[in-house]
């Protein structure tokens, strides 16, 4: 039987889900692009791409080199194409705006370059997710595309997906009917169909969290990770294993494949930061992908994709994962 490419899926997915011939182009270039940056993580001190920049984005992050490669493969490639009408980046402080000699199309690109990029000089992986937005109509308006276009409930992403440069490189995406798990095969050149519709276990005995800022924790999330840590003799009745790669690619990629609950609640330093991730590059896709999987995914009093985004780099706190877990600790915050 012959290997399923990404690109023969994408095909067929046009033919029995009337998926958009722009919106397919779209993903295989985005593909690429995750190629081009595999191979230059996986250079690593080879190509003097480790370390920083000295320079900081826009939420005062110091920026790795490979960020900033990552960003710039993802816009290259993108750009020309003609399906987008814009971009935008954690790496950006505003919308980029497709060159005027370029035409321009019907979709929007949201994307974290290179997610969990502080790991990147100690060999620990990686990965760029992204999200797919149409574009609303501007009523003939002109000149630059504000960022208004792009803050969009996460309910209107038509697609959503993640690389992971791991051991080996996959593509997950989902196009709103299920999940599927794409294998970079270096020597094909192409990503294959490995892993046919994803699902989270509903129950878990796995949690991921840093630790480090419980004592910063609400009310809620102190008492979910007590009970967590209770093991046997507590409340829950099971005991739990800690799991923390403070990359939310691998964290996320190790729910999907056995379960568990991702976790990067609010804290109490600074009450003008609602969370640390960013709902239109990070959490947004991360749910998209987690729902389509089976599981859940909120902030800890309403479901991630139904908050209505006031900024590109709105920040909000995350629960996601096994449908079980992400219910109990969302029910602790509204009681």
């Amino acid at each position: 039987m012959s290997r399923i490419t990404l690109s023969r899926y994408l095909i067929e997915q046009t033919r029995s889900h009337n998926t958009p011939a722009d919106l397919r182009f779209l993903i295989e270039v985005v593909a690429r692009a995750c190629k081009a940056i595999s191979h230059a993580v996986s250079k690593g001190a080879l190509d003097d791409v480790l370390g920083s920049m000295g320079t900081e984005n826009v939420q005062g992050e110091v920026q790795k080199k490979l960020d900033v490669m990552s960003n710039e493969i993802l816009l290259e490639a993108n750009e020309w194409g003609g399906h987008l009408a814009g971009m935008a980046s954690e790496e950006m402080d505003q919308a980029y705006q497709i060159p005027g000699r370029y035409p321009k199309g019907a979709y929007l690109l949201v994307f974290d370059p290179l997610d969990g990029s502080s790991n990147i000089d100690v060999n620990v992986s990686v990965g760029t997710i992204f999200s797919v937005l149409r574009c609303p109509e501007r009523n003939g308006a002109t000149g630059d595309l504000g960022e208004e276009a792009f803050l969009q409930p996460g309910t209107e992403q038509v697609a959503a997906g993640y690389a992971i440069y791991g051991p080996q490189t996959m593509l997950l995406l989902t196009l709103g009917n299920g999940v599927k798990g794409f294998t970079l095969d270096r020597e094909l050149g192409s990503f294959v169909l490995t892993h046919d519709d994803i699902k989270v276990p509903e129950t878990t005995q796995e949690f991921a969290v840093n630790m480090s800022n419980q004592r910063h924790w609400e009310a809620p999330v102190q008492r979910y990770v007590s009970e967590l840590l209770a093991g046997e003799s507590g409340p829950l009745e099971k005991n739990y294993n800690m799991r923390w790669i403070a990359s939310m690619v691998a964290d996320v990629h190790r729910i999907l494949t056995r379960g568990g609950v991702f976790m990067y609640p609010r804290d109490g330093r600074d009450p003008a930061m609602p969370g640390k991730l960013r709902l239109m590059y990070e959490a947004n896709p991360m749910s998209f992908i987690i729902e389509q999987a089976g599981g859940a995914a909120t902030n800890g009093t309403q479901r991630i994709l139904d908050i209505q985004p006031t900024s590109l780099h709105q920040r909000v706190p995350v629960f996601l994962g096994s449908k079980e877990e992400v219910e109990r600790v969302t029910a602790y915050h509204q009681e």
